[in-house]
């Protein structure tokens, strides 16, 4: 075999043995939860309760938003509108409000407590 026709074998076997060296790409890791919702939780009307507990006190909610750790439940009744966020307090407990934004029909920010009392007047 001449010198030629060796280095070209030899140069392939190596070119495809650099190939198969390649690690296969690894699985993306499970994104971090973060901290707990109690982590940001603030004293306040409804924080802690849980939906079923929501649903009691101020009716059917208008919207019911579920997303992977986090619900949103809208109240509304014409004087004002009430979003509160609901967050499991830690992993596999059932979520409680974390959080309430409140406004009136026009979008005006108003008082989450004054818009919970009038929402529970029905």
């Amino acid at each position: 075999m001449s010198a030629a026709r060796l280095f070209v074998m030899g140069f392939a076997a190596l070119s495809l043995a650099a190939c198969a060296t390649v690690p296969p790409p690894q699985p993306a890791a499970a994104a971090n939860p973060g901290p707990p919702a109690s982590a940001f939780t603030k004293a306040g009307p409804l924080m802690g309760e849980e939906a079923k507990q929501l649903t009691r006190l101020l009716g059917t909610p208008r919207l019911d938003i579920r997303e992977a750790t986090m619900r949103k439940l809208q109240f509304a009744n014409g004087r004002c509108v009430l979003d509160a966020y609901l967050y499991p307090p830690s992993p596999g407990k059932e979520p409680v409000v974390t959080h309430i934004d409140a406004r009136s029909p026009a979008g005006v920010n108003i008082d989450p407590a004054s818009c919970a009392a009038a929402l529970q007047a029905r």
